[in-house]
């Protein structure tokens, strides 16, 4: 695999060959990934996968016209017949006001901030075994699992550079690790499944494979047997790692693309208030060790922390360079940018900060509600916000967690939903988007 420093040049290079082809602008995108991942079922291996990749995007401008080229053949002669294929297709295409590079003087200049994304270890196949191994066997001496769908380790390195033309040329590497168990308790047509994994940049920082297994095998245990709930208005308590998903129908709500094409529930609340008094949500791309950290966005533009939601407040678009252009504002450095087409919009690591009271204060006084724990299906309409999702977890009855319920829908409007939230102070970091337990008043369920 290439270092940073010659991916940066790989792409460096391609940018110079189409300038000097008659492109007036350009930029393109280098990726290279090496992955190895095992996967055990009751005690023996069943798979050992490998993969590596080296991709090549390129995108031209000439004048208002724009073409995305990709290739993972990375010949002189390939290349060279690259440039020549997206210069033409550029020369063809429908002029686009909008379209272009980011604008020279926002670029990020000087040395990219340094975060420990890449530990540069060496996971061999019979280390991810041992580790898949032992999380499945910590799953299955659970009292109660009765079969296994299996456990796994994965290990993988990346290489991500950016060029462009108006003067931008930047790398990283990161790496990848993650563990995970899958098991199954009771039997027959009452068996339950659950599941537990970690994911982390360095592979000291993964949660050890035994307390993955155990988790997984104690929560298909506690979902044995599980009752129906009785339709109507009731109080909701997102789990963390379902409570994200609630975060990430926001961030499509904000992005510049549903702004442009009106197409956002949120499209008139920049300024406004959209969520209780006291969240707020912030976006942090230098999070040391992050697994969505990275030094500059898809376009080369600077990045830093940033409040997306305060007190409750919609503080921001998420803008690219485009999107901004049409909107009158300045991009973000929300660019993200894949090998194939112009940039999108993404964020990096997105949480809610925390509130003032545990989980058990936060739900002491609901006399009748749900704690979900799973979600499946359906999701929010991104336009008119309305809410309805499949979801599985447990009665809260008097302030207590008690019994299982599953085969049930909770509904409402992600509008309403969040002005009516409440975080506990049970925030870890575990994922992309990472959120407290979550309170929200006022939903519906249907049972199945």
């Amino acid at each position: 695999m290439l270092t940073p420093d010659q991916a940066r040049d790989r792409a460096l290079d391609i940018v110079q060959r189409a300038k000097a082809a008659g492109a007036d602008a350009a930029d393109a995108v280098f990726a290279a990934d090496a992955a190895l991942d095992v996967s055990i079922r009751l005690g023996k291996l069943e798979d050992i996968g490998r993969s590596e990749s080296e991709d090549l995007g390129l995108r031209v401008f000439v004048g208002q016209r724009s073409a995305s080229v990709s290739t993972s053949d990375l010949s002189t002669t390939a290349m060279d017949a690259l440039v020549e294929r997206a210069v033409a297709m550029a020369r063809e295409a429908p002029e686009d006001p909008w379209a272009g590079l980011a604008p020279a003087d926002r670029l990020l200049h000087g040395i990219t901030p340094m975060l420990g994304l890449d530990d540069g270890g060496e996971v061999s196949p019979e280390q991810l075994r041992d580790a898949a191994l032992e999380a499945e066997d910590a799953a299955r001496a659970v009292a109660g699992v009765s079969n296994s769908e299996g456990g796994g380790a994965s290990a993988s390195r990346s290489v991500w550079a950016l060029a462009t033309s108006h003067g931008f040329a930047g790398a990283y590497a990161a790496t990848g690790y993650g563990v995970s168990a899958s098991v199954l308790a009771g039997e027959g047509s009452a068996m339950q499944r659950d599941y537990a994994h970690s994911s982390a940049r360095l592979r000291a920082h993964l949660e050890s494979p035994e307390a993955i297994g155990r988790r997984a095998g104690e929560q298909a245990v506690a979902r044995l047997n599980p009752g129906r709930l009785v339709s109507g208005p009731t109080t909701i308590v997102y789990d963390r790692r379902v409570g994200g998903s609630l975060i990430g129908h926001m961030l499509g709500a904000i992005s510049g693309q549903a702004i442009t094409r009106k197409t956002s529930f949120l499209l008139d609340s920049l300024g406004s208030q959209v969520f209780a008094h006291g969240i707020t949500i912030r976006d942090d791309p230098h999070r040391p060790h992050g697994l969505r950290s990275r030094p500059f966005d898809g376009e080369g533009l600077p990045v830093s922390p940033s409040e997306i939601i305060e007190d409750g407040m919609l503080e921001r678009w998420l803008l690219d360079s485009a999107s901004a252009r049409q909107l009158g504002l300045e991009p973000t450095g929300h660019a993200a940018r894949g090998i194939g087409g112009g940039p999108g919009v993404s964020t990096s690591n997105v949480f809610m900060e925390p509130g003032h009271v545990p989980l058990e204060t936060l739900i002491a006084d609901i006399e009748t509600g749900v704690y979900v724990t799973e979600l499946m299906g359906g999701g929010a309409n991104g336009v008119t916000g309305d809410y309805s999702r499949g979801a599985a977890g447990f009665r809260i009855e008097n302030g207590q967690i008690t019994t299982p319920v599953a085969e049930f829908t909770i509904a409402g409007n992600v509008k309403d939903m969040f002005l009516a939230m409440t975080p506990a102070n049970d925030l870890e970091f575990r994922y992309g988007v990472n959120v407290p337990s979550l309170r929200v008043e006022g939903m519906t369920v249907a049972s199945g």
